[in-house]
């Protein structure tokens, strides 16, 4: 049973979802942007990766943060494009204005850390839910992208259906390699309508989607987004 707050179960974020000991909070307070900081940093100096800009407020960006039994464990930020752009055109500017132009709106998915010790499957299947909620019910994005790593990069092709565009990349910001990847958000509607809540069902299924809330659950997490909001 899916469980949900209008407003924050205590003087920080407000929490847009919880189940059992499993909550999403909505990091709109310093406190909550500085703790997806941290985890952030842990994550990314474990793999290697050079000092990462700090969350920060913008109205053009959402972060979600995700936390069992009160521990923070998950974060990322959706950006919605917007006349400064995203983050990705810093080096994939020629990819990202093909996809621009009438009846298409695009969205980013950055800063993503999920703490290694924990299994990630729906942790990070309910972030990337909610974000889908932000990006298509809330700010009708079509197009969503994300920069990863070369060694991520057919993870995300396998259990999401995300699609390379373009070369290999230095992402100055993190000092490492980036392919950009692409994904239509129709496509994720289709993959939701299909198995979202069949996990109990999944088997061996590769995909990402069963994991995914049902329909109906999505209805009412997106009813009280839109309260939130």
């Amino acid at each position: 049973m899916i469980e949900s707050a209008l407003a924050p179960s205590e003087p920080s974020d407000a929490v847009v979802l919880s189940v059992k000991d499993f909550k999403i909070r909505l990091a709109d307070t310093d406190a909550g942007r500085n703790s997806a900081s941290m985890l952030i940093d842990k994550m990314y100096s474990w793999r290697g990766y050079a000092g990462v800009q700090p969350v920060q407020a913008s109205p053009n960006r959402i972060t979600l943060t995700a936390y069992m039994k009160e521990e923070l464990i998950g974060t990322v930020t959706l950006a919605i494009d917007s006349p400064i752009g995203l983050l990705a055109d810093e080096i994939f500017q020629d990819q990202l204005d093909r996809h621009r132009g009438p009846g298409r709106k695009l969205c980013e998915l950055t800063k993503l850390a999920i703490d290694a010790k924990v299994d990630s499957k729906f942790a990070l299947a309910s972030l990337f839910h909610i974000c889908f909620i932000y990006a298509c019910r809330l700010h009708d994005c079509t197009d969503v992208f994300i920069e990863v790593n070369p060694r991520h990069r057919a993870y995300y092709e396998r259990v999401l259906g995300f699609t390379r565009l373009g070369e290999l990349k230095t992402n100055p910001r993190v000092n490492a390699p980036a392919f950009l990847l692409w994904l239509d958000l129709e496509h994720v509607e289709q993959q939701i309508l299909k198995h979202g809540g069949t996990s109990d069902q999944a088997g061996a299924s590769r995909s990402l989607y069963p994991y995914f809330f049902s329909p109906r659950e999505e209805a009412g997490i997106t009813q009280r987004l839109i309260n939130l909001n």
